[in-house]
């Protein structure tokens, strides 16, 4: 939801640092998978009761998701680029979730997987969306320059960092934050499902 007015802000900055990594031989690619290795290292230190430890490696992996599209502006946007940005994303969307209930099973797996379940709901819906958008020619820049075209809703990349760092500061909470956030998304991927037809049925 608040995606767009937190890219004018953010934007500028990360292509600045995106020029001057790229002109240091630094590729997107690479920063991409640095970011996913993050991405995974914060989940399994939250799978091993360590979330502050996690909270810092999702910083990193935000840090890097914002950088690699700096550098590719910078220098060269490819589709080898834009897939690896997407897929290292949900997975690790997926895998901080599930660090969350490999650390406490009794507690957290219920919502765990509710919360999981409409991440897979709303990601289905943009996915799904973004592939007949290409094939239809439609293209937005409203969150900033993307491989996809990017449907939003009302829980974006903002809204899950924002539960993913409340998350880890009150990781004995994550069962209750984690119904809250996966109503949200829910919501969110009925709102997309509306909005994509809606779409798709004016382009006919």
């Amino acid at each position: 939801m608040f995606d767009a007015y937190l890219r004018r802000k953010i934007d500028p900055p990360l292509d600045a640092a995106g020029k001057r990594l790229s002109r240091a031989g630094i590729s997107a690619n690479t920063i991409t998978l640095a970011g996913f290795a993050a991405g995974i290292a914060a989940a399994t230190a939250i799978a091993l009761g360590a979330p502050l430890v996690g909270l810092a490696l999702i910083v990193l992996n935000r840090l890097a998701d914002g950088l690699d599209g700096a550098i590719a502006r910078a220098s060269e946007r490819t589709d080898l680029g834009g897939y690896l940005d997407i897929v290292c994303d949900f997975l690790v969307y997926g895998a901080i979730p599930f660090g969350f209930v490999l650390a406490d099973p009794d507690a957290n797996a219920l919502a765990g997987a509710a919360l999981l379940a409409s991440f897979y709901a709303s990601g289905s819906t943009f996915l799904a969306f973004s592939t007949l958008a290409e094939k239809r020619g439609l293209s937005t820049s409203a969150q900033g320059v993307k491989s996809l075209y990017y449907l939003g809703g009302i829980a974006e990349g903002a809204e899950t960092i924002v539960f993913f760092v409340v998350a880890c500061l009150f990781a004995d909470h994550f069962a209750i934050l984690a119904w809250v956030f996966a109503t949200i998304c829910t919501f969110s991927a009925l709102m997309r499902l509306i909005n994509g037809a809606l779409m798709l049925r004016a382009q006919r």
